[in-house]
């Protein structure tokens, strides 16, 4: 097994008022080397946008890009026409593919919005551009590990898909409850992302928005320090 610490204050941080993004990989004027990408993983911003603004339509291609909801609403438009509003609880995902213009704004001209944006390169270029979302109703749920993304081969009923071998998943554990995430597809990595709370995960105790990369292994001790939620990002490293 290979660990490598992602400590929260170590991302790339960019305040521009509207917006407030911290970055885990190089991202826009944040570059560093020894943090381009975890395998097929190549974006992870944490991002809090003021009421009353957001990103205007901008272009992507060849890439699917996730994006979590955690507080507030998002409103998303895209050049497909699409106009949706995400709640907590609610993912969304796009295939950039051939290419795709979308704007995300903060749906409250008052109330912050807070989401995650995950970037993951897919299998191949040139994919139609596509456009999903899907609420999951027990994402709140205590100790059970949900999957909120799976890999076009291997749909799972409930949750959503990309076109990479790629797998997203939520777990909330109680104070010093244990679980277990069995690696999918072997040689996969896992990125683990403490989106609130504390947790021990392999004998590391890692704290709010701390993160840790774990490759050559093929299952994953989490214990819960606090109260907490722990995302998954499970990739091919190649």
């Amino acid at each position: 097994m290979k660990i490598e610490l992602h400590p929260a204050g170590e991302r790339g941080h960019a305040n521009h008022g509207w917006l407030d993004s911290y970055h885990s990989f190089s991202f826009a004027t944040y570059f560093n080397p020894a943090r381009e990408q975890f395998g097929c993983l190549r974006v992870l911003n944490d991002d809090t946008v003021a009421g009353g603004t957001g990103f205007d339509l901008h272009p992507h291609n060849n890439m699917e890009i996730i994006s979590i909801i955690l507080e507030g609403a998002l409103e998303h438009r895209d050049s497909m026409g699409n106009v949706q509003v995400l709640h907590p609880g609610e993912v969304q995902v796009m295939t950039a593919g051939t290419g795709i213009y979308h704007a995300e704004y903060n749906h409250s001209d008052t109330k912050q919005v807070k989401f995650l944006q995950i970037w993951i390169f897919p299998r191949e270029k040139g994919l139609k551009p596509r456009y999903d979302q899907t609420m999951f109703p027990d994402h709140s749920v205590k100790n059970n590990i949900l999957t909120l993304v799976t890999p076009d081969t291997a749909q799972e009923e409930g949750a959503m898909w990309i076109h990479q071998d790629a797998y997203i998943s939520n777990i909330n554990l109680q104070k010093e409850a244990n679980a277990d995430y069995t690696v999918k597809i072997p040689g996969n990595g896992v990125f683990v992302f403490i989106i609130e709370g504390e947790a021990s995960i392999q004998g590391n105790t890692l704290k709010k928005r701390d993160a840790i990369g774990i490759t050559d292994t093929g299952s994953i001790h989490f214990t819960a320090v606090a109260d907490s939620r722990i995302l998954l990002i499970e990739v091919p490293m190649k």
